[in-house]
């Protein structure tokens, strides 16, 4: 494993940094004095962001200020890592890090096709209902914000952990425009980034069928599965820190 290469996380929709706190304090165990330097991201809205007015603001904006962000990095490589809707940024981050990423490890992340918003991709209906349609896993209508979170996020957390980390929930809102407007994702440009999925075998938002199929779209050139659900950095966040840093140990 090289000291040369600090990791970058990136959180998913309405999530800041704080998800992140669990695998880094993980790969500070493991890892231990050789552990490497860490920083962890916030999307404009979210996190110590949170709180601003982010409606003028598209995914060009989110990548700039990212990438402002990461000058206060002080290694000269990044292995850039994130969850859920970090999906949607990462490819775009990287090409606008071109020569500084080394990897890319994506958790469970969301990928729309080139031309498709993240919003369309998602659909409105159930699963299964519409072949190019992630699909939701209750009725958006009829169920309350509490109990859709708990569903999507909570399916593998005891009732504490859920508790707790429900009541995190509501202060982290992604701009608008990154699910409902913006199409262009960039994968293509950076196929040639060495790029990992972890697919949360039991997440109940973005299904392992779906998660096979956004690693396809990002042509990941090696694929890791952890029995955990969608919030996988919260459950196991152990296994995630293995993975993070065999990927890591990788890098030459």
């Amino acid at each position: 494993m090289t000291n040369d290469v600090a990791i970058a996380f990136l959180h998913g929709g309405k999530q800041g940094s704080w998800v992140w706190d669990e695998v880094r304090a993980a790969i500070k165990q493991q890892a231990g004095a050789r552990a490497p330097e860490m920083v962890a991201l916030d999307v404009p809205g979210c996190g110590i962001k949170s709180g601003r007015n982010v409606e003028s603001l598209a995914l060009a904006d989110v990548v700039t200020e990212l990438t402002a962000d990461l000058g206060a990095v002080n290694a000269s490589r990044l292995m850039l890592v994130g969850h859920s809707q970090a999906g949607t940024v990462l490819p775009r981050l990287a090409a606008a890090q071109r020569g500084r990423v080394a990897k890319i490890a994506y958790l469970a992340c969301s990928v729309p096709a080139e031309g498709q918003t993240l919003a369309a991709m998602l659909g409105t209906g159930r699963q299964g209902e519409h072949e190019d349609q992630v699909g939701w896993p209750f009725d958006r209508e009829t169920t309350s914000p509490e109990a859709m979170f708990s569903t999507m996020f909570c399916n593998d957390m005891k009732p504490a952990a859920q508790s707790a980390f429900l009541a995190k929930l509501g202060g982290d809102d992604w701009p608008s425009a990154c699910a409902t407007t913006d199409t262009v994702w960039g994968c293509e440009a950076v196929r040639d980034i060495p790029t990992h999925y972890v697919i949360a075998l039991r997440d109940q938002i973005l299904t392992p069928p779906w998660q096979e199929r956004f690693a396809a779209r990002l042509g990941a050139s090696e694929i890791s599965r952890i029995d955990a659900g969608h919030q996988l950095m919260q459950t196991r966040p152990q296994a995630v820190a293995e993975t993070l840093l065999a990927q890591l140990k990788d890098i030459v």
